[in-house]
């Protein structure tokens, strides 16, 4: 079973995972920019195709605030690459094949969909600052219109 997801005042748990076409990314390192931290279940999916568009399409925004998009499932870096391909996603999606930095943030758990019940990751997003610390959390989220809600949240930072 996952932890409770981290809340607004908490430390966000550091992690380093593969990214597809570069390095490891660790969460730390990053400092002292803000970062976006989105968990989405699966690549090529429908609600997670227009979630990684809506971001990838303010990612200039984003990135004009200075903050870094970091995009998290367990699908497997080579799946992360064709995904961005084909969809032109310019965000950076992270691959915790086992599952582990899911399980931190609280993301990962039971789910249901057409009355049955399985695991799986909740899409989530977590807004941290430049000192490691989460600032804001947005449990289950709803795709329509919630990059533009991030966006708006970390030029008030």
């Amino acid at each position: 079973m996952s932890q409770p997801l981290p809340a607004a005042g908490d430390p966000a748990p550091d992690f380093t995972l593969p990214q597809d076409g570069g390095d490891p990314v660790t969460l730390s390192s990053l400092r002292p920019a803000p970062v976006v931290l989105y968990f989405y279940p699966k690549d090529d999916t429908p609600g997670c195709t227009i979630e990684n568009k809506d971001f990838t399409a303010l990612s200039g925004d984003f990135a004009a605030a200075g903050a870094q998009l970091l995009g998290i499932s367990k699908d497997p870096v080579e799946k992360h690459a064709k995904f961005r391909s084909k969809h032109d996603l310019d965000v950076t999606l992270l691959s915790d094949a086992e599952g582990d930095v899911c399980e931190r943030y609280g993301v990962y758990g039971e789910k249901k969909m057409y009355g049955k019940t399985f695991m799986g990751i909740t899409r989530a997003t977590f807004l941290i600052d430049g000192s490691g610390q989460i600032v804001r959390s947005w449990p289950k989220v709803k795709v329509d219109g919630h990059a533009e809600e991030v966006l708006a949240a970390v030029r008030e930072l």
